[in-house]
């Protein structure tokens, strides 16, 4: 039985509100781009970034009401992290996300295109009504980070002699740069000191990277059901993560496997059965959990409060998944 966590009931009503303004904010007079954005946002997903904001603002300003800016953020972030996912589906030809169609499997390569673009501008439209210069910096560094990380890795696809820190790097490019953003901007909005400003982003950094190494397990011990995309997605698209490279260190004919694009029969099978040997899930595992205490350590500055504890429990949410 999973653990009941506090955050859900802190901030279960700022989550109606988020929900309910989502596909409001994104409305457009092109009906195409309007129903494909009402497909993304009914599809579900975690809400990690708003989650994360909504909490900090409520710690950040001593449990006192949130501001409108503070939710305006919550929806900016959700908002560019789905433009995010449509661009991430087109280049991977993923069929399938959060367990219903991807938008351009629904609507077409080009409509995604547009959609993810239109999500792209429509949260920058929104950011600099947030009159912060500083958020605005942030978060616009984030959209450089997603292009790089999906350069990074396209270029290092079957490339097996990527190491554990480039792979880091390709992960805070991709996931842990908007959390990290995300929790700073947060703090900023609420006027808070500097040092608290900079634990929070390394906070959300580090909650960031524990976050993706998990997807990555995921990617290894989950069913295609729970995934809402089909297991072993990136080892069969050769995207290299922390299982593999740790697998990859004790045996090299998973290297010979892997440099040929598992061309053989049976390859694939034989790749994961080197993984599970060699320990390399476990291995993740652990550097997962180093993630998240580091995180959990970024918070001993705030004051104490309901929303400082499940900020604490948000990062043993995030490591549920794996147990």
């Amino acid at each position: 039985m999973k653990k009941p966590y506090l955050f859900f009931s802190i901030i279960e009503k700022d989550l109606k509100i988020l929900n309910d303004n989502l596909i409001n904010l994104v409305g457009s007079g092109n009906p195409i781009l309007s129903a494909a954005a009402e497909h993304l946002f009914s599809a579900g997903g975690k809400k990690l970034r708003p989650v994360l904001i909504l909490l900090i603002s409520k710690a950040t300003m001593n449990e006192k009401e949130i501001t409108f800016r503070h939710r305006r953020l919550a929806e900016i972030t959700e908002i560019l992290h789905t433009a995010s996912l449509v661009h991430d589906d087109v280049l991977d030809e993923s069929e399938m996300r959060r367990g219903v169609p991807t938008v351009h499997s629904g609507f077409g390569t080009s409509i995604a295109v547009l959609a993810g673009d239109f999500l792209f501008a429509q949260s920058s439209w929104y950011l600099a009504n947030l009159d912060s210069l500083e958020v605005v910096k942030l978060i616009s560094k984030v959209i450089i980070d997603f292009a790089e990380g999906e350069i990074k890795q396209g270029l290092n696809q079957f490339n097996s002699e990527i190491s554990i820190d480039e792979y880091l790097e390709k992960s805070f490019y991709k996931t842990a740069s908007l959390i990290a953003a995300s929790a700073k901007s947060a703090a900023i909005l609420s006027d808070v000191e500097t040092d608290v400003t900079e634990n929070l982003y390394n906070f959300g950094r580090h909650l960031g990277l524990a976050f993706q190494i998990i997807d990555d397990i995921l990617d290894f011990t989950g069913s295609t059901e729970s995934l809402g995309k089909p297991a072993y997605s990136d080892l069969i698209k050769g995207n290299l993560t922390a299982p593999v490279l740790y697998a990859l260190e004790q045996n090299t004919e998973l290297k010979n496997i892997i440099e040929r694009q598992f061309s053989n029969v049976g390859d694939l099978e034989k790749a994961f059965v080197i993984i599970k040997e060699t320990k390399g899930i476990e291995k993740a595992r652990e550097l997962a959990l180093e993630h998240a205490q580091v995180a959990i350590d970024c918070l001993k500055d705030l004051p104490v409060s309901d929303s400082t504890i499940a900020l604490k429990e948000l990062v043993e949410y995030v490591l549920e998944r794996i147990y």
